[in-house]
């Protein structure tokens, strides 16, 4: 790696579903890894944030 690639600017890691996969890095490879883990907690968040809701929701609405 040379010294004058370190300056230049870092592509934001992006994944698309499907993508070709075999022009990738293993350190490619992780940052995706790593992102999809992070989104894939995010959505379990929500969705237990909207499955608390549907339980108060029923709670409330049977008693």
């Amino acid at each position: 790696m040379s010294f004058f690639e370190d300056d230049r600017p870092k592509k934001p890691v992006t994944h698309e579903i499907g993508a070709d996969l075999s022009l990738l890095s293993a350190d490619e490879l992780d940052s995706r890894v790593r992102l999809l883990k992070e989104e894939i907690a995010r959505l379990e968040a929500e969705k237990e944030r909207k499955l608390a809701g549907r339980r108060a929701a029923d709670s409330f609405f049977k008693s």
